[in-house]
């Protein structure tokens, strides 16, 4: 196993190199998309005004795995060791990762329903239990900690299908969801780098660096210039999985893998919290008002950070900074000896006067604080 010195760099490498992948190849993907007319094209719901090329998320998958695979060659080549164990989980991810990217693709290019996706999904996520990979402790959390397979099989379904779905909801504004996946993959880096599980580091990094490149062309392309894309499904979508794979990858305990910490179910969460949270925000609120829970609207949190009077980057810099807060927050609480329980009471009573305070903010602009829109 390489040294901790070794282990930064082989990281920093496969992200500078996914990051050049990324830049070198968007363009190309701009260049494709307007020649076959792919466009997300505006709506009443969308905030763009001009049709944008919509493909850049086919970028994501090559990119981390190019990077990645380049990077164990140069250890290989090194060490002359054999440090890369392929276990059943690992194949796992990797056969339900392109079942994702796949389903992506296809949507971005001539379209899916909604319960093809979700079908889908659905299988993608089985394949995780299935290779043995599933939420096996809930650490204390309402007073739960180990469980069996028959409850954390499905327990596991739910969670990467729903982490995924959030991802691809969020995506609402100029580099959101690439921006907070970005966040929640940044601390899943330092926790695999903390305890020295260098492959999926690789990978994370490798994931992180292409979409950094993404990130510049999403946040900083002129459309009139023929430099901005937006990610589509195929992004959003990979985002969402690999995201629900990392956080069961960090809950499940493998106590003759991995050290034991009670950490593990918190972070996890807390990466992730922003979007979940969000979606279940808005799922009440449609419920609230007679309205399937599946009705696309305007109410996602940078839409209501919008109507209060916040530009699309002053309202991705709010929902940046929340999402980091909460890992701060949480993670300060838990060095505070509070249960998990209690911390995720904490963050739900946080959340609602958060949006008590955007409301009236809304109602002082002059908007709607609830806004049905049914425009697709």
């Amino acid at each position: 196993m390489p040294d901790i010195c070794q282990e930064y760099i082989y990281v920093v490498i496969s992200f500078l190199l996914s990051m050049v992948c990324g830049l070198t190849c968007i363009p190309y993907i701009i260049r494709f998309c307007k020649k076959k007319g792919l466009y997300d094209i505006p709506n009443g719901r969308k905030v763009h005004k001009n049709a944008i090329p919509r493909l850049g998320g086919i970028s994501f998958m090559p990119s981390m795995l190019l990077a990645s695979l380049v990077v164990m060659g140069i250890n290989s080549l090194q060490s002359q060791q054999d440090w890369i164990h392929i276990n059943t989980s690992s194949v796992g991810f990797m056969i339900s990762l392109l079942i994702i990217y796949g389903t992506g693709i296809i949507d971005d290019l001539v379209g899916l329903g909604p319960k093809t996706k979700f079908t889908a999904q659905i299988i993608a996520a089985a394949v995780l239990p299935l290779s043995g990979l599933y939420i096996n402790n809930l650490y204390g959390f309402c007073f739960i900690h180990k469980i069996p397979f028959l409850i954390g099989a499905p327990l596991t379904l739910f969670v990467v299908v729903y982490i995924c779905n959030a991802i691809n909801l969020i995506d609402g504004i100029d580099g959101l969801s690439a921006g907070l996946s970005f966040v929640a993959l940044s601390g899943f880096l330092l926790y695999f780098l903390r305890e020295s599980m260098l492959v999926y580091c690789i990978l994370i990094a490798g994931l992180m660096g292409v979409l950094l490149a993404f990130l510049y062309y999403n946040l900083f392309g002129k459309s009139e210039k023929n430099r901005k894309i937006f990610m589509g499904d195929s992004g959003s979508l990979t985002l969402g999985y690999t995201l629900g794979f990392l956080a069961v990858k960090l809950i499940m305990d493998r106590p003759h893998a991995i050290s034991f910490h009670v950490d593990s179910f918190l972070l996890a969460y807390s990466f992730v919290l922003v979007p979940c949270f969000d979606v279940a925000r808005v799922s009440f609120i449609r419920t609230c008002h007679h309205v399937n829970i599946f009705h696309a609207d305007k109410n996602h949190i940078h839409h209501k950070l919008m109507r209060s009077g916040l530009s699309q980057h002053q309202s991705l810099l709010v929902i940046y900074s929340l999402a980091v807060f909460f890992i701060l927050a949480n993670y300060g609480l838990h060095l505070l000896s509070l249960s998990m329980t209690a911390i995720v009471v904490i963050d739900i009573v946080f959340w609602i006067v958060f949006h008590k305070v955007l409301n009236r903010g809304i109602v002082r602009n002059g908007q709607p604080v609830y806004l049905e829109n049914s425009e697709e």
